[in-house]
């Protein structure tokens, strides 16, 4: 079984971590992340805290693993942060900006912190501040992200962390790049855009089907997200979303000037919580050109980890050939 420090950090099997995904429904994919041996994850925006309360007690019902909840500066729920405090998950996992005194206030709690970075500035900033776990998530992510890629972030990451263990996030769907990411001095993997089609899931199918059906260049970062994107808590935070195309994406990169942040944003959100978020803004990476089909969670992960360790054997094997 493939394994690494980070599995010895956050308590886990093998060295996956299945993304977060905002307000989406989630606890089933994330506890069967977890019975396969890797850390589910759990988000919590725009989700009143009675929602998240029974999702955490849901997901304690599903599985007794360790388990990851998410928060972000796009905004910080000052209230859900202190109830995920008392919730005492295994660890909590934050983007969107490094907050030293969150950190703080994790540890004092008992929490992993689990900080997401997206240049070297963050990833400084991430050491200094005592992050348990460093996921360097390249530009090729789904979701809320930067620029730099996955290839060019990793490296300078690890030659930062230290002691600290880096998990390279973006453009990972396969095997492969597991078996990359770990050539790169990664720890591990965080995986998004795969377990967005996945069985567990709680998505539309319609999203789903068009993953599958995605190549690479499908996907792209609108211009505009400003105007229909939560606001950022604090003026250091940034990141901007990478998405799938729809009508309302398309109306807002021809007509920027026409959209009233003010009304569009709690449309948005309102047809997230009814089910309809892929209508609008289907977060997805360019991953999606390697995604072919739609897997029970646990079998992604089995196939990942098993897959990356053949990887890995033949180069190994290659390079002994050679010599």
């Amino acid at each position: 079984m493939l394994r690494t420090r980070l599995c010895d950090v956050l308590g886990i099997d093998v060295p996956v971590i299945g993304a977060p995904y905002g307000p989406y429904e989630q606890v089933e994919l994330a506890a069967a992340v977890c019975r396969a041996g890797a850390l589910g994850s759990l988000g919590t925006a725009v989700r009143p805290l009675a929602d998240l309360r029974r999702q955490w007690a849901r997901m304690r019902e599903l599985t007794d693993r360790p388990f990851a909840v998410n928060h972000t500066l796009r905004p910080l729920d000052e209230e859900a942060f202190r109830a995920t405090l008392d919730e005492r998950p295994a660890a909590i996992s934050f983007h969107l900006g490094v907050p030293a005194d969150l950190i703080g206030r994790a540890h004092d709690a008992g929490i992993r912190w689990i900080q997401q970075v997206m240049d070297v500035r963050q990833a400084e900033q991430a050491v200094l501040a005592g992050a348990d776990v460093i996921v360097a998530q390249g530009g090729e992510a789904g979701g809320q992200g930067g620029e730099v890629s996955t290839m060019v972030l990793v490296p300078q990451v690890v030659d930062i962390a230290g002691d600290t263990p880096v998990v390279a996030a973006g453009g990972i769907a396969d095997g492969r790049g597991l078996a990359a990411a770990l050539a790169l001095g990664a720890q591990g993997v965080a995986v998004g855009t795969r377990l967005l089609a996945s069985v567990e899931m709680g998505i539309a199918q319609e999203w789903k089907d068009r993953i599958v059906a995605a190549e690479a260049r499908d996907t792209f970062k609108p211009v505009h997200s400003d105007r229909f994107m939560p606001p950022f808590s604090r003026p250091d935070a940034y990141g901007s979303p990478r998405s799938l195309r729809t009508p309302f994406l398309e109306e807002v990169e021809a007509h920027p000037e026409r959209v009233r942040p003010a009304e569009v944003g709690p449309r948005l959100v309102q047809a997230v919580l009814d089910g309809r978020g892929h209508e609008f803004l289907p977060f997805t990476g360019q991953s999606a050109a390697l995604v072919h089909d739609v897997l029970p969670a646990g079998e992604i992960v089995r196939r990942m980890v098993d897959d990356a360790e053949t990887v890995l054997r033949r180069a190994a094997e290659a390079c002994g050939a050679a010599r």
